[in-house]
């Protein structure tokens, strides 16, 4: 350290300030052990009947598909000409197998 920056050092500077603090809230009470139990059951019920319903309606949409797949599309017997798929397999991701003749 140089002279020049102890000498800054040693420079106090006071400042005058006021903190103003709005209504202090009193902390809120302690919950007893049923209140504590009674709030997160009822989390824990919600989140579950959250889920099973989400659940139906994945079911709903996934059978509604598999019937509609099923029925005969002009548009997909359009597609189906100009690549012929000759197997399918379902892995994280689709894979198509094509036939190599045009």
């Amino acid at each position: 350290m140089s002279g020049q920056n102890g000498a800054e050092l040693d420079a106090v500077e006071e400042v005058d300030g006021v903190i103003v603090v709005g209504d202090a809230r009193p902390l809120p009470q302690r919950r007893s052990a049923r209140e504590v139990v009674a709030a997160h059951s009822a989390i824990a019920a919600t989140g579950f009947v959250a889920g099973a319903a989400a659940a139906v309606v994945v079911a709903q949409r996934r059978s509604r598909r598999s019937a509609a797949q099923s029925a005969p599309r002009r548009a997909r017997n359009a597609a189906a000409s100009v690549l012929d798929v000759e197997a399918t397999r379902s892995f994280l991701i689709d894979v198509h197998l094509l036939s190599k003749r045009p």
